[in-house]
């Protein structure tokens, strides 16, 4: 097994179409799915944990999460679908439960929820049937089933916050509420929801439930009916028979103690807060997703529809993802902070791809890795931070990306062109263009200074300093694989070639016929190439033969990457995993297998260190893993490998920010210089405030002494007016004590003679209550007499029927008996009937299964097409919405265009006049034009011999293609005798295979003739039976002597066919030299045929041009006469003389050209050796 290890390390991305695919572990974490994995992901810290996927998982559907944020249920479609529970208090999440359907069968579930006290997990199944499953799911026992929809999807179920017995079920025209009694599932209440499409739901309350709609409303349930509908976009209260068709849909909603958040429409989230003395719930907030500022379309991230939406549990920050694969987040306090301002949504990590990954590079010199996408984007991440370095949208689709080893350079194959780009600190700025469409490979070479690009089923090799094109070599390719002097390729066609990148030649060749090759990798030597493709198998290629072939069962290989070490060897396949294999490859089928993506793997890379392997798939995601040994340790560097930290920066800009930092440090200045001012103004503007304001202050206090002297006299008097008032209430008080204690006398004996009066009463009804218990004694003890003696009569009763009863029972058993044996005898009939009615109802019943599985394939079949067709109209609802503000602005540009024109037409008027008048002006000058004209002529009849000259060469060159038809005949003709020779060879290659057979045949009679031999030996010492033993073999051996014969003849002829073949091998390495010269020699001369035909050509081109400025000049020169006749000649002098030498040097370049063409024209011809026999 191998030593080195892949351990999951860090994800970017996020898997859409999972039902509530974001989850809150705790404040700081997070739960995604991504990948075939759930990922546990620390805001604060930026790191992961990773909840590994079933093996062969078709899918996750859904997650849930326990109220007490233990337990995590997935839901995943395997050979069935199974719902797994993870428990999230363990450190490696380790495995619950697993939960099915038993029984039904069940194609997926579509979403989940756990209990308030996590004991109970609920289920829905998919269509056709829509089974919601309850479970005791740590005992893995369904409680109840039951059926909630008969057409339309169901979107969301949940259990009532505070009743583990009540379940609601929310999709389309169905929202239900189910309670669990009697180990059933009845509904307890029904609603008119024969119009609406519900797409989500939340419990405010044990009574209230807010449904939300595809048409944009809101809809509160309490008690088994509907309290108000409402619009999402206005809190105010709405008619129920209204339409919303063009509102907004509300595809998530969440609810907290305040009130709760929902979705309205695209990029938006609305917060809802409960009013006080009213049922109703007011909008208090909107939430926007922010735009890309680096996008090509700015406006496009806020056209994101809201999957799901979940709150922290302290109900801190609010998180969000999108259908396109994006986290967002904010914190609830600073957007009620800011109420009157529109909130907007923050990144949780990254802005990630949002489409298939298309390209995938890493670089020497820097910890960086280059992706781009069918999104249009391409995006420089860090693997050793974890951090998105930069990010570009373009407005072409991007097929292939390769990052130059210094880490400054990046090349991009778009679907137009293949663009070289250099990596700014804050933008990816092209700086040269090739004229390569949808390139699907490109590579730079282990030193940078050149790369390889695919056009079509062309690999073309640049310079990465001249930009030139190095070879052009043909050949389809699926992977290229560069070393600085050699290139592997591989294409679909089943052919793996070496190419030299020097001489352009290739090396080796690898064809096998049966199999489309996807991926190939170079051993660290270059030496060994490994190659996978669609047969479900790795090769080992040496020498152009396949050393080793490992099988990978019926899993398809889509790309392969070895280790700078040469210690392992890692493949992608299309199910989305990764495997690991030893390198030498085991002799069995031996590999680590680990849980990767959630589609096929599409590019894979390991970093130039060794410490990382890089994977991405068609499910958007990208994957790090660190490869390690068995000890937890990262492989051993030779070197250690310090990174560079410089960033590329054009002069203009670095200018330019050198004159916004001159301009801004100036204006520091300015405004210290300010500052300075106004605080010496308001050191002045404080110092006359202070001096009023303790002037106020003295003012102040002498008026606080005359009120001081004042307070002390009126205190005075009053302490005087309190005595008097005390000495007059202690008076009263006295008087009003006197007269209550009199009062208090006269009630103390009212209160002794009613005290008396009670004592009597009392005696009274004593007496009274002993003749009462007296009476009730007597009354007891006759009623027990008399029930005595009637129990006594009773019980007589009760043996005569006891008695009674004994018979019965005997004669009914034998009454029981005999309507037994007469049972016995009808169930025999009736079974036999039933078993045959049962078996036809078999036979009848798998029919319909079989019907039904088919009707349930075009059921999903039609589905997927509704889904694939909806999201067509959005996007063409989009387009026409831009289209609409293109056509707005032509428009405004046509106005524009319109008054421009108008003002021209003024210019051109004026213009027309100035005209009339040189008119006038250019009749004076006709008889220096007539002079001119006769000189043009003169130079016209010098250019007729050059063009004689021109087309004399053109005649030669005829001459020489002809010639070349001839050495293509002659080609031909030497190819059709190699096809003969071949045919020979083949011939005598049969021949040599059945002289083999002889040979083996004739060993195996030599090996049988020793092994009897050997038992004649051990009967030596018995002659009789020795001399039977020799008797035997001679019957068998000698009379076949002729045997020896033979093989002697056969080995003369096998030396003399093998001496044959020799010759021949020598005759064919002849034949193909001479023809690998001959037409090396005639495509060089073609070539510079054509060349010099070409310069030629431009070289004609660029003197008839000259001569149209020679005429353009005299015409100017005829129109400017008027202004300046003295200029005018000294510049058709010199224009004349110009002329005149550029004749004479084109005159020149021409019999030089000649001279060379008759240099290089070949003397004779070669012919090739005549065939030998």
């Amino acid at each position: 097994m191998a030593t080195v290890v892949a351990q999951s390390h860090f994800i970017f991305g996020l898997r859409t179409g999972v039902k509530n695919n974001l989850l809150y572990f705790d404040e700081q974490t997070v739960i995604f799915p991504c990948g075939n994995n759930c990922v546990r992901y620390n805001i604060n810290q930026k790191c992961q944990k990773f909840i590994p996927g079933t093996e062969r998982s078709q899918g996750m559907q859904a997650l849930a999460i326990s109220t007490n944020r233990r337990y995590l249920a997935v839901s995943e479609c395997v050979e069935k679908a199974t719902i797994t529970v993870f428990d999230l208090q363990h450190e490696q999440s380790r495995k619950r439960k697993v939960l099915t359907g038993g029984e039904i069968a069940v194609d997926k579930f579509v979403c989940m929820a756990f209990s308030p006290d996590s004991k109970y997990l609920i289920g829905q199944a998919g269509g056709p049937d829509w089974t919601l499953f309850l479970w005791m799911w740590e005992k893995k026992k369904v409680m109840a089933t039951v059926k909630t929809s008969t057409d339309g999807p169901i979107n969301q179920i949940s259990f009532n916050p505070e009743d583990n017995t009540q379940i609601c079920v929310s999709g389309n025209r169905v929202f239900k509420i189910f309670r669990y009694a009697g180990e059933i599932l009845k509904q307890s209440s029904t609603f008119k929801t024969d119009t609406h499409h519900f797409l989500c739901h939340t419990w405010m309350s044990t009574e209230q439930v807010i449904a939300g709609t595809d048409a944009g409303q809101l809809m509160m349930f309490e008690s088994g009916r509907q309290r108000w509908e409402m619009n999402v976009t206005q809190s105010e209260k709405q008619d129920c028979n209204e339409t919303f068709s063009t509102l907004p849909r509300v595809t998530a909603i969440v609810g907290y103690s305040n009130g709760f958040a929902c979705s309205a429409g695209p990029g938006t989230v609305c917060l809802f807060e409960k009013r006080e003395e009213e049922d109703q719930y007011k909008k208090t907030k909107e939430i926007k997703i922010p735009p890309e500022l680096f996008s090509n379309d700015p406006s496009s991230a806020e056209q994101q529809e809201i999957s799901t939406l979940c709150i922290s549990p302290s109900e801190e920050t609010l998180a969000a993802s999108t259908d396109r694969g994006q986290l967002y987040g904010i914190s609830l306090s600073l957007a009620e902070l800011n109420k009157g301002v529109c909130a907007q949504f923050e990144h949780l990590s990254h802005s990630s791809h949002s489409s298939v990954i298309t390209g995938l590079s890493t670089c020497i010199r820097k910890p960086l890795m280059a992706t781009c996408s069918q999104d249009r984007s391409v995006r420089i991440w860090n693997f050793e931070t974890n951090v998105l370095e930069m990010y570009k949208e373009f407005q072409e689709e991007a097929y292939s990306i390769a990052l130059h080893p210094t880490g400054l350079y990046i090349l991009v194959g778009f679907s137009d062109k293949l663009r070289l780009m250099t990596l700014l600190i804050d933008d990816i700025r092209t700086f040269k263009e090739f004229t390569v469409r949808s390139c699907r490979e490109c590579a730079f070479s282990h030193g940078g200074h050149l790369f390889a690009a695919v056009n079509g089923n062309v690999i073309n090799i640049y310079s990465t300093t001249t930009f030139e094109d190095v070879h052009p070599e043909s050949k389809t390719l699926s992977s290229l694989f560069q070393y600085d002097s050699r290139l592997v390729s591989c294409g679909m066609d089943g052919a793996v070639y070496e190419w030299n990148t020097l001489t352009g030649a290739r090396e080796s060749e690898s064809v096998l016929k049966t199999c489309s090759y996807t991926g190939v990798t170079i051993s660290p030597d270059a030496k060994t190439f490994f190659a996978v493709g669609t047969d479900c198998s790795l090769k080992e290629i040496q020498d152009c033969q396949i050393l080793k072939e490992v099988r990978t069962g019926d899993v398809v290989c889509t790309t392969v990457a070895m280790s700078r070490s040469g210690r392992v060897l890692f493949i992608g396949t299309s199910i989305g995993t990764v495997r690991a294999f030893k390198y030498p490859l085991p002799i069995q089928n031996d590999w680590i297998e680990y849980q990767a993506h959630a589609g096929p793997v599409t590019k894979m890379v390991i970093t130039f260190d060794d410490q990382f392997l890089i994977t991405v798939s068609e499910d958007s995601c990208l994957f790090i893993w660190k490869i390690i040994d068995k000890e937890g340790q990262g492989l051993k560097r030779e070197k250690e490998l310090i990174y560079a930290e410089e960033i590329l920066i054009t002069k203009s800009d670095l200018e330019e920010k050198n004159k916004i930092m001159l301009d801004l440090n100036a204006r520091v200045t300015e405004l210290q210089e300010e500052n300075k001012y106004q605080l010496s103004l308001r050191d002045i503007e404080y110092k006359e405030k202070i001096n009023e304001l303790t002037e106020k202050c003295i003012q102040q206090i002498n008026s606080l002494n005359v009120l001081k002297a004042e307070k002390e006299k009126q205190q005075a008097a009053h302490v005087k007016a309190l005595s008097e008032v005390l000495e007059k209430h202690d008076k009263e008080q006295q008087d009003m004590e006197s007269s209550n204690n009199q009062k208090l006398m006269l009630e103390y004996e009212k209160y002794q003679e009613l005290q008396l009066k009670l004592h009597k009463v009392q005696q009274e009804y004593e007496q009274q209550l002993h003749s009462v218990e007296e009476s009730k004694t007597r009354a007891l003890e006759e009623m027990m007499q008399s029930y005595e003696a009637k129990l006594e009569e009773k019980m007589m009763l009760v043996t005569q029927y006891q008695d009674e009863v004994q018979q019965k029972v005997r004669e009914f058993d034998e009454y029981i008996k005999q309507e037994e044996e007469d049972a016995d005898m009808e169930i025999h009939e009736i079974r036999m009937k039933y078993e045959q009615n049962l078996k036809e109802e078999k036979k009848a019943n798998t029919r319909l299964k079989v019907e039904l599985d088919t009707t349930t394939k075009q059921f999903h079949v039609l589905q997927r097409e509704i889904e694939n067709r909806n999201l067509e109209i959005e996007k063409l609802k989009q387009e026409v919405q831009k289209l609409q503000s293109v056509i707005k602005a032509l428009e405004n540009d046509i106005t524009g265009l319109k008054t421009a024109i108008q003002k021209r037409d003024g210019i051109i008027q004026d213009k027309e006049k100035s005209i009339y008048e040189l008119k006038k002006k250019n009749d004076t000058l006709n008889k220096t034009i007539e002079v001119m004209e006769f000189r043009a002529e003169y130079m016209e009849e010098q250019i007729e011999p050059k063009e004689n000259e021109i087309q004399d060469l053109k005649e030669q060159m005829l001459e020489m293609e002809g010639e070349l038809k001839e050495f293509h005949k002659t080609n031909t003709q030497l190819e059709l005798k190699i096809a003969e020779l071949n045919l020979k060879l083949k011939t005598k290659d049969k021949e040599m295979h059945k002289e083999m057979r002889k040979l083996q045949d004739i060993g195996v009679l030599v090996q049988r003739f020793k092994a009897d031999l050997h038992t004649c030996v051990e009967f030596i010492q018995d002659p009789k039976r020795l001399k039977e033993h020799i008797r035997e073999l001679y019957k068998c051996y000698v009379e076949s002597s002729d045997v020896v014969e033979k093989v002697a003849v056969d080995t003369d002829t096998q030396k003399e066919n093998h001496r044959q073949r020799e010759h021949y091998e020598k005759i064919i390495t002849t034949l193909k030299n001479q023809l690998t010269r001959d037409t090396n020699v005639l495509q060089a001369n073609n070539t510079k045929l054509m060349k010099d035909n070409v310069i030629l050509m431009k070289e004609i081109n660029d003197l008839r041009q000259e001569l149209r400025t020679v005429r353009m000049q005299l015409h100017n020169y005829d129109s400017q006469s008027s202004f300046n006749k003295r200029r005018n000649g000294l510049m058709t002098k010199q224009s004349l003389e110009e002329a005149e030498k550029i004749i004479q040097f084109q005159r020149l370049e021409i019999q030089r050209l000649k001279q060379e063409i008759n240099g290089q024209m070949p003397s004779s011809r070669t012919k090739l050796p005549p065939l030998t026999n």
